[in-house]
């Protein structure tokens, strides 16, 4: 592949002449494509303009127009060709002041328009400017996962701002991993070509998934499952075309979904009994064997009700001992080189501190380190631990499953609803006045429910 380097690349006035007042654009055409390219062994273009900073920014549209056509010259694979075809038409038809538009969408609109277009052409000579001017090159089809790459890198950078990298990475999963699963029944086919017929087999996948006819095994995944991945693929097919402009297309996954049961029948992950929580958990030894930040963490959990990811990457600046109530602040991480986004905006709260959880705070007053931006290897780790020291009451206890447990505790402690969502950083479902009650009046209920530990555990 050859590459099309100037000589001075940073030379501000390269390929600029003043003749008569005014700019010219002269370039040599590279020795590689001498023989391909029509015009000759020099490109030669009135800028049209006598002030030096308009002629440079025409000169760069016009320097990298030039760039993209002579790589499509040189392309060898056919469909990388053809992208490189388009791309250069794009290109040169914005370095000419046009929007690139097909010619059927051209043939399709006002006459005056295609006119204009073909009378430009006596400025701009050549089959470059014409297949640029009047639409003369098709878009290229682009395959699914090719389409993916251009989600990840182009349409949906703004989703991603205020995440940690490992929120990134988490985001990516599900519309990855949708893709992954239509591509396995259909073919990485082009996203033009995506059909209904397609968009079903994928459906039909999920729906032998969450309820299998007889005979014909056992439900292996939830509706919830199957919604997120369907889902996914109607927004990235939606917002791809978008991108291209295209903002009425017809979209194949559109009212493919499955009924997920109330929230009264879910499975709700069961709460530790307290009675488990005073003698297992918390007795000395349950934790030994974890190093000190895990250990840490799934105490401080069992006195906030805090979710893992929020415990883990707290640090000095959230964390607060010297006040008349000792707290923490669940908030997001706003800097710029390590940021880290928080579930919902009812998330953010404050949360005073008693029993376990301020000894634990009080020996890291720096939070954890350890699984700072880590917390799959912890949620992993936990329960392990759990699970290998006989520490469940049932295989579907977790370490999340002691965030219930506070809600639970709290309910029993006679902690009013708005407090308890207060805490449990849950939307309140009315406008927000005050302050919430106050530090103060938090600390003193909690104080209500905290349970009794050995300091020997911490």
């Amino acid at each position: 592949m050859a590459f099309f380097v100037t000589v001075f690349p940073h030379d501000p006035d390269r390929f600029l002449i003043l003749r008569a007042g005014h700019y010219h654009y002269k370039r040599r055409v590279p020795a590689d494509v001498e023989g391909l390219d029509e015009r000759g062994t020099h490109v030669r273009r009135s800028l049209k303009t006598g002030d030096l900073a308009v002629a440079r920014a025409r000169r760069d549209a016009m320097e990298a127009a030039d760039d993209a056509f002579w790589l499509s010259l040189l392309s060898e694979d056919n469909r990388q060709t053809a992208k490189h075809r388009y791309d250069a038409a794009v290109k040169r038809a914005r370095a000419l002041g046009y929007a690139y538009r097909h010619v059927d969408e051209l043939a399709a609109g006002p006459r005056e328009t295609y006119l204009r277009r073909v009378e430009a052409l006596n400025d701009y000579s050549g089959r470059s400017s014409e297949d640029a001017l009047l639409g003369q090159i098709a878009r290229p089809k682009v395959s699914i996962r090719e389409a993916l790459t251009v989600y990840f890198d182009e349409i949906t950078p703004h989703e991603l701002t205020g995440k940690s990298d490992a929120q990134r990475a988490q985001w990516r999963k599900i519309p990855q991993r949708a893709v992954n699963n239509f591509v396995e029944i259909n073919g990485d086919i082009a996203m033009v070509d995506i059909t209904r017929e397609h968009a079903l087999k994928q459906w039909k996948l999920w729906s032998q998934r969450i309820a299998p006819k007889a005979g014909e095994g056992v439900p292996t995944h939830t509706a919830s499952s199957g919604n997120r991945d369907v889902g996914a693929m109607r927004v990235f097919y939606r917002e791809y075309f978008k991108h291209l402009g295209e903002m009425d297309r017809k979209n194949p996954f559109e009212g493919l979904s499955f009924k997920e049961r109330s929230k009264a029948l879910r499975t709700r992950r069961p709460p530790f009994p307290v009675e488990w929580i005073t003698s297992k958990l918390l007795a000395p030894g349950a934790f030994e064997s974890l190093n000190a930040e895990a250990r840490g963490i799934i105490l401080a959990i069992i006195e906030t009700g805090g979710r893992p990811s929020e415990i883990c990457n707290l640090d000095g600046n959230t964390i607060f001992l010297d006040g008349t109530v000792p707290y923490i602040s669940v908030e997001p991480r706003v800097d710029p080189d390590d940021p880290r986004e928080i579930k919902t905006g009812s998330s953010v709260r404050l949360i005073p501190l008693v029993g376990v959880a301020l000894a634990v705070f009080k020996k890291h007053p720096n939070g954890f380190p350890l699984y700072r931006n880590k917390e799959m290897t912890l949620s992993a780790t936990l329960n392990k631990h759990l699970k290998v020291n006989g520490l469940k009451p049932t295989p579907q206890h977790k370490v999340y499953s002691l965030r219930h447990s506070f809600e639970d505790r709290m309910k029993a402690g006679g902690f009013d609803t708005e407090l308890r969502m207060m805490l449990m950083g849950h939307a309140i479902d009315r406008p927000n006045y005050g302050s919430g009650g106050g530090l103060e009046w938090r600390h003193e209920a909690l104080k209500r429910i905290a349970l009794p530990f050995d300091p020997s555990i911490v």
